[in-house]
């Protein structure tokens, strides 16, 4: 019989941490929290001090009931989950539920799942942090006060189905109002002049023309140019011609950047990796909770949810050791590096680093998914190099003098590779080139030929629209959500289909933009950066003991709940505001028509509503197309419309007849013995797949568009069309996985029935 019961969130925890505890310890998954506000009800006494009533979550009563029983048998309890709010509001609810079976209650916490972190946290166990624990009780409840709130409130004004957050909707203003910076910017044309110029001694370099007797100068046209080019021609043939004015050689240094914490993993996981900040957190979760590595189960990385840069001192001392066999004393620095605090920073764990100096990536890549191997090594080589000895440059800046024009001239040399040689940090968004090298024997007074003129024309560009990476960066400084938050956030927003995602950048959809628009108009100090940035500072001060929850949800709600009973009293009047008169009219009643939102999105609409009452798609939206089928429930003809999730065949007497189902492909499951057809359908996330029309009864399904086509290879039942990310379509056989050309089937290949 086990000494003791540990609770852990998720099964693969329980996992490593039962293999590192043996059999002493019985190890449970209570999978994550076990009770919370109820589903369907605000569960919030607001006249009571903003109350909550906690319910037990449906599904997770079978688990408290498991871990009951465990207790009772084990007699003591440890409360093992993730060392941070979320995690302490877990190992709360949880003894709140098995305080009245067991007397012994103990939290214990790790930042790393290794054997010595585990063993050392269970021989000293502490107890529940009771401030943490209301900074998250707090954010829960203001969160729900917003989303229960607003919601009806945008049900009424624009259509069922919206919802609002308290951080997420803020997220969705910064990327509205990036689009309408992008909207609004009108590009100016203008012109640089590059020289390329030699010595008598040297080779070719280049110089770019930067001022006008002493002056900056700005070309805004080819005509300017080209009296730009005139005069510098002149000025080559003069006496004086081109010379060297001054010459500025200095040693520059580029020290390693800080340990990952969860915002810049999240940042240089999008710029190196492309991974959505999403996946960077469920891998790093993977990675963090244990991985069977040569028959030891243990977690490869210390906790990724941390704002905090600061290093164990073993993991400092063994990382310079590796430093100095590997690389050599010329990289490692005399002194330890060490890195300052964020402002706001809460410092409650390390950075994230590798759990042990033993396992390098390319020990442990043999047991890792291609994802896990990415990530892992990126965290290790950050690691490292962030110990290393700075890069060092020779910078030379060229000052040269063309009668009243200045032209300069910069280059960069590699002196020193230090931390560069192991790891360079991935940038955002188009950089400056990189300083060409420059002739090492320039000096002043030199005199210089001028050999070509090369004018270009340029256009500004317009501020670029947020990608992973710099999204996360813009939340992390406006101080919006937390860290840990930023991944939610992010899919929230798309998940709920206010933003899109197209190359990696984030823009809002139609339905984002108007979301935005109501939200800010009817609340502009409660979805307002300086105010959620404010909340969080307060959410940070419960964390450490210093404010009062209920001071924090209090000081939200006031000012809330007064904006949100004005709006109700302009409910109409915002509504109004969302229509868009048009020229057309009506065949019905000859009013004029408007285009209004519906839950399908924009539609036209009579403007005389309630008294007439048609509508109609509008221009340009997909319509209705025929097909030969015919609807089994009435006998009319079936079209296919399009949806909010998708193309789906439906009965042309709608509304009379309702009868609706999935698009045929004409495609036979390839399943043996099944009957079914493939049909298209589309995910949760509006993603197109295919499956089979049997299902549940058969579960095949695939993301590539099958054709009717028989392999030419294999003679496998069909083929399927793969887009990849560059648009490029292939065929390939599913059954041999031959790439096959389209010259190799038929020109009927693409006119598959609908």
């Amino acid at each position: 019989m086990p000494d003791a019961l540990v609770v852990v969130e998720s099964p693969a925890k329980a996992r490593t941490i039962n293999k590192l505890l043996g059999k002493d310890y019985l190890v449970v998954a209570c999978m994550g929290h076990v009770r919370d506000l109820p589903p369907k009800e605000l569960g919030i006494d607001i006249e009571k001090g903003f109350r909550p009533s906690y319910r037990t979550i449906r599904g997770r009563g079978k688990v408290l009931q498991k871990l009951r029983s465990a207790a009772r048998s084990a007699g003591r309890v440890y409360l093992a989950t993730d060392p941070d709010r979320e995690g302490e509001a877990i190992a709360w609810h949880v003894a709140h539920d098995l305080g009245k079976h067991v007397p012994q209650i103990h939290r214990v916490m790790f930042n790393e799942i290794t054997d010595r972190a585990v063993t050392e946290a269970v021989a000293h166990p502490g107890e529940i942090n009771l401030h943490k624990v209301n900074a998250q009780q707090a954010r829960r409840i203001l969160d729900r006060l917003v989303g229960y709130k607003i919601s009806p409130f945008l049900w009424k004004t624009v259509h069922g189905g919206l919802s609002a957050g308290r951080v997420q909707s803020v997220a969705l203003r910064l990327i509205c109002e990036r689009e309408a910076e992008i909207e609004a910017f009108v590009s100016q044309e203008y012109w640089t002049v590059d020289a390329s110029l030699k010595t008598s001694h040297t080779g070719p370099f280049k110089a770019r023309l930067v001022a006008f007797k002493g002056h900056r100068l700005k070309i805004s046209d080819r005509a300017e140019a080209d009296r730009v080019v005139a005069d510098l021609r002149v000025a080559a043939a003069s006496e004086e011609g081109y010379r060297i004015e001054k010459v500025n050689r200095r040693e520059q240094r580029r020290s390693p950047p800080a340990p990952f914490i969860t915002s810049t993993l999240q940042q240089e996981a999008a710029r190196r990796l492309r991974f959505t900040a999403r996946k960077t957190m469920m891998v790093a979760q993977q990675l963090y909770e244990g991985i069977e590595v040569g028959g030891e189960t243990t977690g490869l990385i210390t906790y990724m949810r941390t704002d905090s840069t600061r290093l164990a001192p073993q993991a400092v001392k063994d990382a310079r050791a590796y430093i100095r066999k590997r690389f050599g004393p010329d990289y490692l620095p005399e002194r330890l590096r060490t890195y300052r605090k964020g402002k706001g920073t809460q410092d409650a764990h390390e950075a994230i680093r590798p759990t042990g100096i033993e396992r390098p990536p390319e020990a442990v890549e043999a047991y890792l998914t291609p994802e896990q191997r990415r990530l892992y090594r990126l965290v290790w080589d950050r690691f490292i190099a962030c110990q290393m000895s700075p890069a060092v440059f020779d910078r030379t800046t060229v000052d040269i003098a063309a009668a009243d024009y200045g032209l300069r001239a910069t280059g960069s040399t590699l002196k020193f590779p230090g931390f560069t040689v192991l790891y360079t940090e991935g940038t955002d968004d188009e950089q400056e080139d990189v300083p060409d090298r420059l002739p090492d024997s320039l000096k002043e007074g030199d005199r210089l030929t001028l050999l070509d003129l090369h004018p270009e024309q340029h256009f500004t560009k317009p501020p670029p629209r947020y990608s992973d990476a710099t999204l996360v960066k813009e939340l992390e400084a406006q101080a919006i959500g937390r860290p840990s938050t930023y991944a939610q956030i992010i899919s929230t927003l798309l998940d709920r289909e206010y933003t899109g995602r197209n190359r990696g950048r984030f823009s809002p959809t139609e339905l984002g933009k108007t979301v935005n628009k109501i939200l800010v108009q009817a609340f502009p100090d409660i979805f307002n950066v300086d105010f959620t940035a404010r909340m969080e500072d307060e959410l940070d001060r419960v964390e450490s003991g210093s404010f009062d929850w209920v001071k924090v949800v209090e000081g939200f709600y006031g000012p809330f709940s007064r904006d949100l009973d004005q709006m109700e009293t302009r409910r109409a009047e915002l509504k109004q505001s969302l229509q868009e008169k048009t020229d057309e009219v009506c065949e019905k009643c000859g009013e004029k028509l408007v285009i209004k939102w519906g839950r399908n999105g924009k539609f036209m609409a009579c403007s005389g509503f309630p008294q007439c009452r048609n509508t109609r798609p509008l221009d340009g939206e997909a319509q209705p197309e025929p097909t030969t089928e015919v609807c089994k429930k009435c006998g009319a003809g079936m079209v296919v419309r399009t949806g909010r999730h998708g193309r789906f065949m439906a009965c042309s007497a709608y509304p009379e007849c309702k009868h609706t189902r999935p698009v045929s492909l004409g495609v036979p499951c390839p399943c043996q013995g099944c009957q079914g057809e493939l049909v298209e359908r589309s995910s949760k996330r509006g993603k197109t797949f295919y499956s089979c029309s049997a299902y549940p009864g058969c579960e095949y399904a695939t993301w590539d568009r099958p054709l009717n086509r028989r392999c030419p290879v294999c003679n496998g039942p069909f083929l399927a069309q793969q887009t990849g990310r560059r648009g490029k379509t292939t065929l390939k056989c599913l059954k041999c996985r031959q790439a096959v050309s389209p010259e190799a089937v038929s020109e009927e290949v693409g006119d598959e029935a609908s």
